[in-house]
C-alpha cells in the first residue's frame, strides 16, 4: 500500500483507507480489455473518497479516471445503473464524465472480488478536490451557480423513466419518509438491510430517531402527493462539481460521482444539497454537545435556492416542503453507511457513528438549535413565496 495514500475519515480528518489504493499493474491489466484508451504511464493522484479506490492516471494517449469498487459493494448491475443516468444527462446537455466501454461493450467490469469503471477527465477544474462533505462552498457565486446547476440536472432527468434502483449498499434512497407511515417504511429498509435488522445499537437508534423526526414528518407528510419522483444526485457537494476556474466567481462545468443516485424527488436532493453544503456537521463530531456552534451559511442558502429557481422555480408545496425534508434527508444515507460498514467493513464502531452520531445526533440538532438556525428561516421563506402566490 502506497504509505502516502489516505482517505477521509468519519470525523474529516485523514486517515488510512478502508481499500488497497490502485497499482500502476493493476491498472495495466485492467486496460487491456479497452481499446484506443492508451498505456497507462503513471499514478497522477488517489482519491480520498472512502468507499472505494480511485485514481487520475496519465496514460500514453490522455489522461483518465479508473475506479475500483468492492464487489459486494457495488456489482456490474449496480454501475451500469448508474452509467445509464449520466449517459441520459450526457445526452440532454449535462456535464458529466465519458464513460468508456471495454471492447466487449462493457463499462463495468468485475474481475475476482473487485468492479472497475474508467471515465474521462470531465470538463473544468476539480477546485474542491480536497474538501470534504459539510463542508462549504468558498463563495456566493459558487452557491449560486451550484443552485442553477441542480436544477438543470432536474430538467434533464424527467425524461429518464427508470425505475428505482433495488436495495444496495450506499444508495440514498427516500423510502421511509416518503410513506404516510414511517414506522413501515423503516421496518421495510431495515428487512431489505439485513445486516442493520440483526444490529441492536442500530435498531435502538432507529426508534430514537423516528421519535425526534416524527414533527418533521407530520409536516411532509400532506406535501408528498405534490413531490414528483425523478432520478437525483444525491450527494451535490462542491466537492464533487467541476469549476471553470479557481476564482470566487467560478460556475460549475459538470458533475461526477453518481454513485449514491438514485430516483426520489427533486426537492430531497435539493435538500441533501443543503445539508452537504450549508451545515457544518463536522463541529457536532468535535463536540456532540456544541450544536449552537455548528456553522449554518444562510448567504449559501439563500444563493443555492436563488440559482436554482433561475432555471425551475419550486411549487408552493415543494418550497413548503424544503424545512421538513431537509431534517429527515439525511436519514437513509446515515442508515445505507452503516449497512456499509457492518457488511463490507465489518465494523460495528463506524457503524454505530452513522447510527448514533449521523442519524440521531442530526434529528437532536434539528429538533434543537436547528430549528432556529435554519428550520425557521426556510418555513418564513415558504411563507412569503405562499404569500406572493396568493397575491398573484
Amino acid at each position: 500500500m502506497n504509505q502516502n495514500t489516505k482517505a477521509h475519515g468519519l470525523d474529516g480528518t485523514l486517515v488510512d483507507p478502508d481499500w488497497p489504493p490502485l497499482t500502476l499493474g493493476e491498472v495495466r491489466a485492467l486496460l487491456k480489455a479497452f481499446a484506443d484508451i492508451g498505456e497507462p504511464i503513471e499514478i497522477i493522484s488517489s482519491s480520498p473518497r472512502p468507499f472505494s479506490a480511485a485514481s487520475v492516471i496519465r496514460t500514453s494517449g490522455d489522461r483518465i479516471f479508473v475506479k475500483r469498487h468492492a464487489r459486494a459493494v457495488r456489482d456490474a448491475e449496480g454501475l451500469l445503473e448508474e452509467h445509464r443516468f449520466m449517459e441520459h444527462l450526457r445526452a440532454n446537455g449535462i456535464g458529466a464524465p465519458r464513460i468508456f466501454a471495454a471492447a466487449s461493450g462493457d463499462t463495468a467490469i468485475e474481475v475476482d472480488e473487485w468492479t472497475y469503471e474508467v471515465h474521462g477527465i470531465p470538463a473544468g477544474i476539480d477546485a474542491y478536490k480536497d474538501a470534504v462533505s459539510w463542508t462549504p462552498f468558498r463563495s456566493i457565486e459558487h452557491a449560486r451557480s451550484a443552485g442553477e446547476t441542480l436544477a438543470r440536472l432536474h430538467r434533464a432527468a424527467e425524461s429518464f423513466c427508470v425505475p428505482s434502483r433495488k436495495p444496495r449498499p450506499l444508495l440514498s434512497s427516500f423510502t421511509i419518509f416518503a410513506l404516510q407511515n414511517p414506522a413501515e417504511g423503516l421496518k421495510q429498509y431495515l428487512a431489505d438491510h439485513s445486516m442493520l435488522e440483526d444490529n441492536t445499537d442500530t435498531l435502538d437508534d432507529c426508534a430514537m430517531a423516528l421519535d425526534l423526526l416524527a414533527p418533521f414528518h407530520d409536516e411532509l407528510k400532506p406535501l408528498l402527493p405534490a413531490l414528483n419522483p425523478v432520478w437525483t444526485h444525491n450527494d451535490f457537494h462542491a466537492s464533487n462539481l467541476f469549476w471553470s476556474d479557481l476564482s470566487q466567481h467560478a460556475r460549475v462545468t459538470s458533475v461526477i460521482d453518481f454513485g449514491l443516485a438514485d430516483r426520489t424527488n427533486a426537492i430531497y436532493d435539493v435538500a441533501q444539497a443543503i445539508e452537504r453544503n450549508i451545515l457544518e456537521w463536522l463541529v457536532l463530531m468535535q463536540n456532540p454537545n456544541g450544536g449552537d456552534d455548528v456553522p449554518v451559511h444562510l448567504d449559501h442558502l439563500w444563493a443555492l435556492i436563488h440559482g436554482y429557481e433561475q432555471v425551475r422555480p419550486f411549487s408552493p408545496a415543494e418550497a413548503a416542503a424544503l424545512a421538513p425534508m431537509l431534517a429527515v434527508c439525511h436519514a437513509e444515507f446515515a442508515l445505507t453507511e452503516a449497512d456499509y460498514f457492518l457488511g463490507a467493513l465489518h465494523s460495528s464502531e463506524k457503524a454505530r457513528v452513522a447510527t448514533r452520531d449521523y442519524l440521531v445526533g442530526h434529528a437532536k440538532w434539528f429538533r434543537g438549535p436547528g430549528r432556529l438556525k435554519i428550520i425557521e428561516p426556510l418555513h418564513q421563506w415558504a411563507e412569503t413565496r405562499r404569500t406572493q402566490a396568493v397575491r398573484a
